[in-house]
């Protein structure tokens, strides 16, 4: 029986996959960020053989908060379990449980998501405030799990990867001191017309950018950052030009002897629907990969050019 001031919600969804990948799809928390739209980040930080302690970043009613989990995953049971170790405010605890269950031969699966929730002091309005975060990003996040796993054989892959890479002179320190005061890019980069940078809660970053291309026009991102100085910086986009729909990546700075390898990675999910406006009628999902990779690969690679000199000069070379 529920007790006053706390709640038990279910949400659930059929998915046409076999009841084992969707269950690995949600047990590689790797994955959250690209298939979940309100997770930014999430860092593992202890693994055993079947409990996993993770942290989380992820956006709540629009406002973007951090906490820490430990799971227990049932990968016979296709179960996975949570309860929430460090919670944020107003949460004063929170759990629950993925069930994956098999509806039949060739049938697909049922996913059940599970959670049980306190507000702080009880308190009702908080408690209305968590309801609703609840059901918005479990719907979501349901939503998205089907439309990943049933586009994951699809003939043509929109979602790609890559990375871009300099070797700096210089410490790790001072090229990532570069990327993570980004505030200052719009007096540093030549690509970047204007930004502002927020940092309400340390380590987590709201930046805004309009970005020039080579034609002169401009377009506005906005991301979520997470830092972890001096060597990581992970990030996705929440306001995406028109080609994409999902855009996440990290910077990262690794010390090699004296010297410094400074990388920017990207994933990318193609906007298909948005390929012939953009590149005319004839162009293809292809051609638009190549568009964007050399588009983002421009700036990354002038962001880290300026970062290398930038580095440099404080190392004296």
């Amino acid at each position: 029986m529920t007790q006053p001031g706390s709640r038990e919600v279910e949400h659930e969804i059929t998915i046409a996959a076999p009841p084992a990948a969707v269950y690995r799809l949600i047990a590689d928390v790797t994955n959250w960020p690209r298939i979940f739209p309100p997770t930014i980040y999430v860092d593992r930080e202890a693994r055993g053989t079947h409990e996993e302690r993770i942290r989380i970043w992820a956006t709540a009613n629009g406002e973007a908060k951090n906490w820490t989990s430990l799971r227990t995953l049932d990968p016979e049971g296709l179960r996975i379990t949570f309860r929430q170790e460090v919670s944020a405010p107003p949460v004063a605890s929170m759990g629950g449980t993925w069930i994956i269950e098999p509806l039949g031969p060739g049938d697909g699966s049922r996913v059940r998501l599970l959670h049980d929730y306190r507000a702080v002091d009880d308190d009702a309005e908080s408690l209305a405030w968590i309801d609703r975060a609840v059901d918005e990003n479990s719907r979501s996040e349901l939503a998205a799990l089907k439309r990943n796993v049933e586009l994951a054989h699809a003939a043509e892959d929109v979602t790609f990867s890559f990375e871009d890479s300099v070797r700096v002179s210089g410490a790790a320190k001072d090229a990532y001191a570069f990327v993570d005061e980004a505030g200052l890019w719009s007096e540093r980069l030549p690509h970047v017309a204007s930004v502002r940078l927020t940092e309400d809660t340390p380590g987590l970053q709201e930046l805004v950018m309009e970005t020039r291309a080579k034609d002169g026009s401009t377009h506005t991102t906005a991301s979520y950052r997470v830092t972890f100085p001096h060597h990581r910086i992970a990030y996705k986009q929440t306001t995406l030009p028109a080609l994409m729909t999902l855009h996440t990546g990290y910077w990262t700075f690794r010390e090699d002897g004296a010297e410094t390898i400074a990388s920017s990675q990207h994933t990318v999910t193609i906007n298909t629907d948005n390929i012939a406006r953009i590149l005319g009628p004839e162009a293809t999902v292809e051609d638009a990969r190549r568009y964007v990779r050399e588009a983002l690969s421009t700036n990354s690679r002038a962001t880290l050019g300026h970062a290398k000199r930038f580095a440099e000069q404080r190392a004296g070379r």
